[in-house]
């Protein structure tokens, strides 16, 4: 069954873009401290650039504050120096052998921004899965071009594809509003 095949195929394409817009949202600040913040970024860990999360105990003991534990205390600087060249404007500050990012509160103007940046990443990952949808159609196009499957079955495929995409499309305005309350309300 092509068409089943097909549409298999696209729904678990699907649904990769959905969790790589989730992954991508979650570095998203809120005005809560999340160890989200900071695990996937890179540090040089012996001329290697290595997520944070790879390199180090992350933890939130506070709703305002990060700590961070290196595995290897002699790359607190390196940690330090990639937190501070993040786009995350949080200042690092050295304790011994564990770096403290004290999350500060959002103004509401930051907020409106953050909320604005989610949406437009919610915009991306809509086209992300608009742009699997267009390329299953036209593979069933071809398909029943190629007289591997019917007319009929190129509608059915179809349908079930777009029906799919509302899904998918529905749950990402979902995640996006989500944020936006979570961020607006912190």
């Amino acid at each position: 069954m092509p068409t089943k095949e097909t549409v298999s195929q696209t729904e678990s394409k699907m649904k990769k873009a959905i969790d790589a817009f989730h992954d991508e949202l979650k570095t998203v600040r809120t005005g809560r401290a999340s160890t989200a913040l900071v695990e996937n970024i890179k540090a040089d860990f012996y001329g290697t650039p290595t997520p944070l999360k790879q390199m180090a105990t992350l933890a939130a003991p506070q709703f305002d504050m990060i700590v961070i534990k290196p595995f290897d205390p002699a790359s607190v600087r390196e940690i330090e120096k990639a937190i501070k060249s993040s786009d995350l404007s949080l200042a690092p500050v050295i304790d011994g052998k564990i770096i403290r990012l004290n999350i500060p509160p959002l103004a509401q103007e930051r907020r409106t921004h953050l909320v604005q940046q989610a949406k437009q990443t919610g915009e991306q990952a809509k086209v992300s899965v608009r742009n699997i949808r267009r390329d299953a159609i036209k593979h069933l196009e071809q398909l029943e071009k190629d007289k591997t499957i019917t007319e009929d079955d190129l509608k059915h495929g179809k349908k079930l594809i777009d029906d799919k995409t509302k899904i998918y499309t529905d749950k990402i305005d979902e995640i996006v509003k989500h944020k936006a309350d979570e961020i607006m309300l912190d």
